[in-house]
């Protein structure tokens, strides 16, 4: 083995530590942000001392008078103030809920914590797949273990972009994290590929660009399906507040702390509306590489079908906003849809379907 094979063999083997060890710094981000939500949910003293200082129930037209429900020892414990919602113009007016952490200084505590560890776990995850990308010494992406590891990677960067940005997404930490879990865990366990190079094909600088902008889009789209999901559950949840009925215990730990289903509506599709534009740019992109690879920009090849598909049931999506004032819970689910078809072109062409693109195997 010659000194250059070494070094790659070397810096493979160092990408793939760096990978196991970004895993087990988000299971401990993921172990603080479970402690996020558990902490963050106030105790009825907590709540009595936010009605008293007009924390949780003020400019928010949800609180009630609040009252006493019983005494002991001298000491009043008040009941939760009751939440109720203002109609405008056929929608809800609900205030955002207060967070993961639900405003207590202990719950704020750990998710500090949570975001402290993510952020070391995406630079240590980042160093693994530029290692990756210096073993092959080519973009780390030629197969879907390498995709799979730079679009996590990718999903978390935009994540911590968002929050450096002062906005509201730290609620999404938990399920993020849970979910670059699982990814990590498929791609290393399922999905690994020894690095390698790639088919003359591919040997294009548009591997940079096609493959790149791909990934950053799935990413993008992976965030706003997260929110659209958590829409559907907070809309449920303010819908029964709107109709005086009581929502279970999980809804008034967990679903009262996100922000106002009419705020996740708008971020979802805010995130969706600024990302289709580049998925459109994706799929030209790519018809200029098949031009330069195969002779044909178009062949009806299952992934290029797939990828027109999500196109079109996002374009769909912003369509039926744009103009037939669709919001809520049927955009939602135009939202979904259009995501399942992201993630079906990905898994489901790559594993179960021949074509083309399936050059790079697993």
């Amino acid at each position: 083995m010659n000194l250059a094979a070494a070094t790659n063999e070397s810096l493979a083997q160092t990408s793939n530590v760096l990978i196991y060890s970004s895993m087990a710094v988000y299971t401990l981000a993921f172990f603080a942000h479970i402690a996020e939500w558990v902490f963050g949910s106030r105790s009825k003293v907590g709540r009595t001392a936010a009605a008293l200082t007009g924390a949780e129930g003020e400019g928010t037209a949800a609180a009630a008078p609040a009252r006493a429900a019983r005494q002991g020892g001298g000491t009043a414990v008040l009941d939760r103030p009751k939440i109720v919602t203002r109609a405008a113009a056929g929608s809800r007016d609900v205030p955002d809920g207060p967070g993961a952490a639900g405003g207590t200084f202990q719950g704020d505590l750990y998710g500090r914590i949570a975001i402290s560890m993510t952020v070391l776990a995406f630079l240590v995850q980042a160093g693994g797949v530029v290692a990756r990308a210096l073993s092959v010494q080519r973009a780390p992406w030629g197969n879907m273990y390498e995709f799979s590891i730079t679009f996590s990677t990718v999903a978390v960067g935009a994540y911590l972009l968002l929050l450096a940005l002062k906005k509201n997404v730290r609620w999404m930490g938990l399920l993020l994290v849970t979910t670059v879990l699982l990814d990590l865990g498929i791609a290393t366990t399922l999905l690994y590929t020894a690095s390698d190079q790639l088919v003359p094909a591919l040997h294009s600088y548009w591997l940079w660009i096609h493959v790149s902008t791909a990934i950053l889009c799935g990413a993008v789209f992976y965030i706003g399906a997260v929110a659209t999901l958590l829409y559907l559950f907070r809309d449920s949840y303010e819908a029964k507040l709107a109709a005086g009925r009581q929502p279970g215990a999980f809804a008034r730990s967990v679903l009262s702390r996100l922000p106002a289903a009419g705020s996740l509506d708008k971020f979802s599709y805010r995130i969706n509306a600024a990302v289709f534009p580049l998925w459109t740019f994706t799929i030209i992109a790519g018809a200029i590489w098949a031009g330069d690879a195969w002779g044909r920009y178009w062949g009806w090849d299952p992934k290029e079908v797939w990828s027109f598909i999500t196109w079109v049931a996002y374009a769909c999506y912003l369509h039926a906003r744009a103009t037939a004032g669709w919001k809520g819970r049927k955009a939602a689910y135009l939202a979904l849809i259009a995501f399942g078809c992201w993630l079906f072109n990905y898994y489901g062409v790559n594993i179960f379907v021949n074509g083309k693109h399936s050059y790079a195997g697993v």
